[in-house]
Formats: structure tokens, sequence, C-alpha cells
């Protein structure tokens, strides 16, 4: 039996007791790229009344990395997978959200640590195998305003970036001590903002753990309970890309919608 079963076995055993959250910003020449991004492009190439029908055909350019996306594990780890080579199994899992808004409000350069992770552990358990943990800051009531965003009032030089995000301390040991497929943030990168080595992104390419970026709507989600389903295009030989990430939160149980039950790659 492969994985899509059981992922339909355990979203569409009752549709009416399932929530889906949208936890993707719109993609558009409003969205934030990182520095160095070429311009998105959207063209629209055909708008209009035929005979016996309306037709619509665009065009789209885009960077892999802007808005809410995925990073490939080889984005920042040379030989580990690139998009294409991502198992399907390894973009459904149940969710892992933690909350750590408040002190990201006093301090912009916050990062989630392994004490905010054992804390969470405490009250909610262990965090289950191949998860989703996806860290929430806050940032995404800021988009697309590239200024609040990335914490400057120069938002084309990184070096003078501030915004909170992953603890490599913290990346080492969900992908050391714990079995997690992703690790997402509402910000615009898995490091923060006055990074210069970006060794977050490092450790979680070097596992082959994907890095979600500028996620919506965390805060939605229950810190455990969920299943995120994350839509990414399977470019050829990518980095990463953009995604239409989705959680589901089953609403007849305290467990994941799948929790558990996807163990088989497509």
């Amino acid at each position: 039996m492969i994985a899509a079963v059981y992922i339909l076995a355990c979203v569409t055993s009752s549709f009416a007791a399932v929530t889906v959250i949208d936890l993707t910003h719109d993609l558009s020449e409003d969205s934030v790229f990182w520095p160095g991004a070429p311009p998105f492009n959207f063209t629209i190439l055909n708008r209009e009344q035929r005979d016996g029908f309306w037709y619509e055909f665009n065009y789209v350019g885009t960077s892999e990395h802007g808005s809410t996306h995925a990073d490939a594990p080889a984005h920042f780890a040379k030989g580990q997978w690139r998009v294409h080579e991502i198992p399907a199994s390894n973009l459904v899992g149940p969710a892992v959200m933690i909350d750590v808004s408040q002190k990201a409000k006093s301090d912009p350069d916050y990062r989630l640590s392994v004490d905010d992770i054992q804390k969470w552990e405490a009250t909610h358990g262990r965090i289950p195998d191949r998860a989703v943990v996806l860290a929430y800051f806050g940032i995404d009531k800021l988009y697309p305003n590239p200024f609040l965003v990335f914490g400057t009032r120069t938002p084309s030089d990184p070096t003078t970036f501030h915004f909170p995000s992953i603890h490599p301390e913290a990346a080492t040991f969900l992908t050391g001590q714990r079995s997690v497929i992703a690790v997402g943030v509402d910000g615009p990168s898995t490091d923060y903002g006055q990074s210069t080595t970006f060794d977050t992104h490092v450790i979680l390419g070097k596992h082959n753990v994907l890095g979600l970026e500028g996620v919506n709507n965390i805060a939605k989600l229950p810190p455990r309970g969920a299943t995120v389903v994350i839509g990414l295009i399977k470019t050829k030989d990518g980095s990463g890309g953009p995604a239409r990430i989705l959680g589901i939160i089953d609403d007849r149980a305290g467990s994941g919608v799948c929790e558990g039950l996807i163990h088989t790659d497509l």
C-alpha cells in the first residue's frame, strides 16, 4: 500500500470534520524575495472571450525563494536532495506548532532554542516522528512589507536585517535527537536576520530536512494535532520553489489527521 492511500484514508474519512488552514501567502509582484532575486513576472498572454468560451493563459516567472516557499536540502548542502528527489512522503507530516511570538516581540533577533522545544514537549509530549515543526514569531502579519519583514530600513542590504528564526542548536536537536521531515518559520529565512553563515540552513540540508519559509497563519494551528501538506512544485534539479502549504485539522480528535500513518514513499 502506498503513501497516497494512507493520506486519503486519514484525510477524507470525514470531510465534514476536517478544517483546512491555508498556510500560504499570495505569490505576486508584491511578494517578499531575498535581495538579488530577479523581479517576479506575471504576464497576461490571453484574457479574452472567444467563440463559445472564455480563455485565460499567463506566463509566470519567479525566483525559487520568495513568498511562501520550500528550501530543498540541496539549497545549502551539496549532494543532498534537489526538489525532484524529495520523496512524496516527505511532503506530508504531523504538525508541531511552537509559539515564541512574545519572545520575538521583545527581541527582533530571537532564535528558537532547544529550551523552547523541550518546554513545548513538557506540555504537549515528545515531537512525533516525521513531524513538520513550525515556529511562530508573529512575522506573517507583516507581509508583504519588506521593511517590516526584514526588520530594516534598507531591505536591499542583508547586513541590516533583524528578524527572528531558528537557532542552529535547535536545528541540531531536531535533526539529531528527533526525527523531523521539515522545519518552517513565518519569516523570510530559517536563519535569523544577522546570520552570515546560514548554519541552520546547512544543518537542515545536510540531514535532508526541508526548510519552509514565509509560512502564513501558523498561529491558527493547534500546538499538536494537525497535519501539514507541502504542495511543492516538482522542478527538476530545483533548490526550492513556491509551495501551497496547507494545515489540516481533524476536529474529531486530539491526534493528528495522519500522525503515525505516513511511512511509505511513493
